[in-house]
């Protein structure tokens, strides 16, 4: 069987190129190889990237019994629990696929968003003429918030805290300690793998705390975040979730939910700082408030030209013909969710920043995947998308924002997610209107025809 074409450099020297400039080293390789590339990567082994959109659609959609995306994800295993969705195939999966669905579905999402603007309100306040922000730095804090109200139900601020403290001990370890056994390991106890895994104890002890903490709620039924919905969720058969596998799931939703929401938020207030047209007409039309149509599409331009992850994953178990090639068992197929946002065939201009793209009109199938795609995409992608717009639509009125880089952040590879070399560093111009003023939004509008 023979390979699609790609770099024949070391699998450590694509690595290290990749993780420096991943949207450019991407771009380089389809257009010297195609739209299937094979790349050898140290750590991942062999894989290929398929930029066609079709074949796309056929991995998604088509034949499952032959894919192993939890496989593909399984040296997340050590840190997410064995499990995690992400880390689940075949029956395993799809049973927790059914048992997550629910609590993301639209009208919990709806409820959600004024969790979100709550926190988004809270966040700007703090913030002061003069001062500089590294913006992915404060998109974190805020999503973080997010998760501990919305997914895990806790409102305290002394137990936010503690939350953030030892969850984010783990999140924010290197990637190394999930991709190689070895950094793992216990060689005393001033070794890295002994500090990780204390690391790990006490964050773990924290959420089972907290699974605890809820299931004694008198009015667990009642209540509408993720959790509880979860602890109240049965399967086919009528069991509920174990401790183990809500400790796994919520540990999952807060690696997969937090850090890329935040990252995407410091892509999305980059690009319009570098955008002043569309700056102006997404705060000119937040302020009448009649429509969220142009604040969709920010977010999904945001999402199209930045991507948090470049492409989704999948393991061959056997040989299959994938766009073409007939690729070997144990080859990673990796649909090329940067690749294909990269297309000018699909999008005219790729390289410029242009939400109006969506707003005249909506992406054609399986052209815009920042969430993957088939039984395999993102649960949480609408309660992303929400949290992105709320935050956009408590901010943008409020404050003028100067970013302190001439250029654009770099995107960099950071752990598995792409993002903003340098966090996004910016300068608060000018404070535009305190939080709660009437003359936000619709209140705006409101207070105008009152008048």
């Amino acid at each position: 069987m023979a390979l699609p074409p790609g770099p024949r450099a070391p699998g450590i020297v694509n690595l290290l190129r990749f993780a420096r400039r991943p949207l450019e080293r991407l771009r380089a390789w389809r257009e010297r190889y195609g739209d299937v590339v094979r790349v050898k990567l140290t750590g991942f082994g062999t894989g290929v990237y398929v930029a066609d959109p079709d074949a796309i659609r056929e991995l998604f959609t088509g034949e499952q019994s032959d894919l192993r995306a939890g496989e593909a994800n399984s040296f997340m295993a050590p840190v997410l629990g064995a499990h995690s969705v992400l880390v689940l195939d075949g029956p395993e999966h799809m049973r927790q696929r059914k048992l997550l669905l629910p609590p993301f579905g639209g009208s919990r999402v709806a409820a959600f968003r004024e969790v979100i603007r709550e926190v988004a309100e809270r966040e700007v306040a703090g913030w002061r003429e003069g001062s500089t922000l590294v913006l992915r730095q404060r998109m974190r804090a805020l999503t973080f918030e997010v998760i501990c109200r919305a997914v895990f139900g806790v409102t305290e601020s002394a137990r936010v805290e503690r939350l953030r403290e030892l969850l984010g001990a783990v999140i924010d370890s290197s990637p190394i300690y999930m991709i190689t056994p070895l950094a793992r390991a216990d060689l005393g106890p001033l070794s890295p793998g002994r500090r990780f895994a204390r690391r790990l104890r006490a964050a773990d002890e924290a959420l089972y705390e907290e699974i605890r903490r809820r299931r004694e709620q008198p009015d667990l039924e009642q209540r509408g975040d993720v959790l509880s919905l979860l602890l109240r969720a049965r399967d086919e058969q009528g069991a509920a979730m174990s401790d183990g596998e809500l400790r796994d799931e919520l540990f999952t939703m807060l690696g997969a939910g937090h850090e890329t929401t935040a990252t995407a938020l410091a892509f999305a207030f980059d690009l319009l700082l570098r955008h002043p047209a569309a700056l102006a007409r997404l705060r000119e039309e937040l302020e009448r408030g009649e429509d969220d149509a142009y604040l969709d599409a920010v977010v999904k331009e945001t999402l199209r030209l930045r991507p948090v992850i470049d492409a989704a994953e999948r393991t061959l178990t056997q040989p299959r013909v994938v766009a073409g090639f007939e690729l070997p068992a144990g080859v990673k197929v990796y649909p090329g969710i940067a690749l294909v946002h990269m297309r000018e065939d699909l999008y005219p201009r790729a390289h410029e920043f242009r939400p109006e793209r969506f707003a005249d009109a909506g992406a054609e199938s399986y052209s815009w995947l920042p969430f993957g795609g088939g039984i395999r995409r993102c649960i949480g992608a609408a309660l992303a998308q929400a949290e992105m717009a709320e935050v956009l639509r408590a901010i943008v009125p409020r404050v003028e924002l100067r970013p302190l880089r001439e250029r654009p952040d770099p995107v960099v590879l950071r752990g598995i997610t792409l993002a903003p070399k340098h966090g996004v560093r910016v300068v608060v111009e000018r404070v535009l209107q305190p939080p709660g003023s009437p003359s936000e939004g619709r209140g705006r509008k409101a207070a105008e025809v009152a008048a």
